[in-house]
């Protein structure tokens, strides 16, 4: 079994940090900076006569052309971060204080920022070199110039970009994007063993052997497991680990982490060795967390038809894109519970979240405050109907169940006729193409104002 420094919590740590992309960009800009800085000094005068003038310049004017262009980046920055932080307000107020990670993790946006921070420098430490060169003729101007054409195409960019994000439907379809990504990065074909079963007898041969306990030292969220790193150690000190939790949970300092199994007469697990491969934060994130990533499109959900925005379009925008990431995970779902290392030996026991849990969590709060709203509770029976109608029979099942508990929320007595009518018609469909009684369905009092004779129309 095969690592690499891509694999470790550190990088992805540092990789998915907001200084990352500036911080290359800068060691970038210094590069270049000495590069030109010695082709001015040391080479320029041999090779002057094969450049054209229009790319050579005098020390004075490269002095102003410096000074007004440290000038123009600065503004460019300051007006992007005023637009950084229009957008992060809007998404906390307005959408959901967990999408503020999303714009800021953006590859655009750090790419943005990053192309500011090397033009700002590459710009600032040429003109301070200048002072202290005594070369009458410059090349450097002509490509800091180049460097400012950048920085000016990536502000355009940049406040386009800012446009979209703010508007909800881009931001909602971003989001489906990533989870989609998660989903199938979490069911992906692993260079490890992976089992729903394994063999009872053995399970319980691992567990009668001696247990020790590893409790957690500081609280957060899990944040993200490096299974493959895990079976490693457990592979190389000969261990069975029992994880206690789950990706996206909240765990207390003192608690209990982990569990592994060994021979009595094992020597000691050097147990600090792999909580490196466990990554505990302050917040949840979605690197593996495929409940928070659609949590975050419930959120948005709950802000849009709350009385304050009352935006049920957007709402049920949300419920739709939920209903298909749900699809999508009823196609892809394994209960893993069990992980082997390539000698099929097994190595992790973790209780995995079973795909009702993942339906629940997307709808119950839905459930609650949208429940009085026809078109939002008509929206989830409509994605519940075309997540049953893409899944097999077991996920169909899950979805029958859930359908007669959202339609317990109802209060059809405040329903006029043609409410009661829409709410019916796509229960019966999700009865039909699950293969059940629609006279299951607790719909069946509703009242009779608004009602209209059909065949006098």
């Amino acid at each position: 079994m095969k690592f690499s420094w891509k694999d470790s919590l550190f990088w992805i740590r540092i990789r998915d940090s907001y200084w990352f992309m500036p911080s290359i960009y800068s060691i970038f800009s210094i590069i270049a900076v000495a590069i030109t800085t010695m082709v001015d000094v040391y080479y320029i005068q041999e090779v002057k006569r094969y450049i054209p003038e229009l790319f050579l310049t005098t020390r004075s004017t490269a002095m102003s052309l410096y000074s007004a262009l440290i000038t123009s980046i600065l503004t460019m920055t300051t007006i992007s971060f005023s637009s950084i932080m229009v957008v992060l307000t809007t998404y906390s107020q307005q959408f959901s204080p967990r999408t503020l990670q999303d714009f800021m993790t953006d590859q655009v946006t750090q790419n943005v920022l990053g192309v500011y921070v090397f033009g700002f420098i590459f710009a600032l430490l040429n003109l301070v070199l200048l002072t202290e060169s005594k070369t009458k003729v410059l090349i450097s101007p002509f490509f800091t110039v180049i460097v400012a054409i950048i920085t000016l195409g990536f502000f355009v960019v940049f406040i386009h970009h800012s446009s979209r994000w703010v508007q909800v439907n881009n931001l909602i379809g971003k989001i489906q994007d990533e989870t989609y990504r998660v989903i199938g990065k979490k069911f992906s074909e692993k260079s490890y063993g992976v089992y729903e079963q394994w063999d009872e007898n053995e399970v319980k041969r691992i567990k009668n052997k001696e247990r020790q306990i590893v409790k957690v030292q500081q609280s957060g969220y899990i944040q993200h497991v490096q299974f493959k790193s895990l079976i490693q150690w457990a592979m190389d000190q000969d261990v069975v680990i029992d994880i206690h939790f789950q990706v996206g949970d909240y765990v207390e300092a003192g608690t209990p982490l982990l569990s592994y199994y060994a021979d009595k007469n094992k020597d000691e697990v050097n147990e600090s060795s792999f909580r490196k491969y466990i990554m505990i934060g302050k917040e949840r994130t979605n690197l593996q967390d495929i409940e928070f990533a659609i949590q975050k499109l419930v959120e948005i959900a709950l802000r849009a038809i709350s009385p304050g925005i009352n935006d049920p379009h957007t709402a049920i925008n949300c419920i739709n894109r939920i209903g298909s990431l749900l699809a999508e995970l009823g196609q892809e779902y394994k209960a893993y519970r069990y992980y082997s290392d390539q000698e099929d030996e097994l190595r992790v026991i973790l209780e995995p979240k079973q795909y009702f849990e993942y339906l629940y969590k997307s709808f119950y709060q839905i459930r609650l405050y949208g429940k009085n709203d026809v078109s939002v509770m008509n929206g989830v029976l409509e994605a519940l109907y075309k997540i049953a109608k893409v899944n097999d029979e077991k996920v169909r099942e899950v979805i029958w169940d859930f359908t007669l508990y959202m339609i317990k929320a109802i209060e059809d007595e405040q329903y006029y006729s043609y409410d009661y009518e829409l709410i019916k018609r796509m229960a019966d469909q999700i009865a039909e193409v699950c293969e059940k009684d629609p006279d299951q369905i607790p719909l069946t009092n509703h009242t009779e104002r608004g009602r209209v004779n059909k065949e006098s129309l």
